[in-house]
């Protein structure tokens, strides 16, 4: 299987026998993202609500190196310290994600890596290609299952 690494000073390094993301043709995997300064090293201090930024700016800067953004996230997973936070997450969520959202699981855990209260896995995909060849056909939307392109999906 061809696999590539994605890698970037903005966001922190693996901290053990895995990779932080790894993009495979055109689905792009986001290990678990932990409140890491990419510049430190180190867990950023603050409550939920910080610690939720940084993770969500980390799974951005690792879709900028590719030059995706957060709209190509289909499905995360977010693990909580503390499910009572949940709220809190939320509102730092939807100032990263737009509607429609990404789909979501949402797990309480009794612990994360360093202390953490939230970490957060992301998987991706890259339309862009799809998304050229239906602007070049002049199709309404590409969601739209009968997009002119009349490409065989069967």
């Amino acid at each position: 299987m061809i696999q590539e690494l994605i890698s970037s000073s903005k966001v922190p390094l693996a901290n053990g026998p895995f990779s932080s993301a790894l993009r495979s043709g055109d689905f792009i995997y986001l290990s678990g993202q932990l409140p890491i300064d990419p510049d430190s090293g180190n867990l950023v201090e603050g409550d939920i609500k910080v610690q939720t930024e940084r993770v969500l700016n980390n799974i951005n800067n690792v879709l900028e190196e590719i030059g995706l953004n957060m709209s190509y996230v289909l499905k995360t997973t977010v693990y909580l310290k503390k499910i009572d936070d949940l709220q809190a997450v939320n509102e730092e969520y939807v100032k990263h994600f737009k509607n429609p959202f990404p789909t979501r699981s949402v797990v309480s855990v009794s612990d994360l890596p360093m202390g953490a209260l939230v970490q957060i896995e992301a998987f991706a995909i890259d339309t862009r290609a799809l998304e050229l060849l239906c602007a070049q056909d002049s199709c309404v939307s590409c969601n739209d299952i009968y997009c002119e392109t009349k490409l065989d999906i069967q």
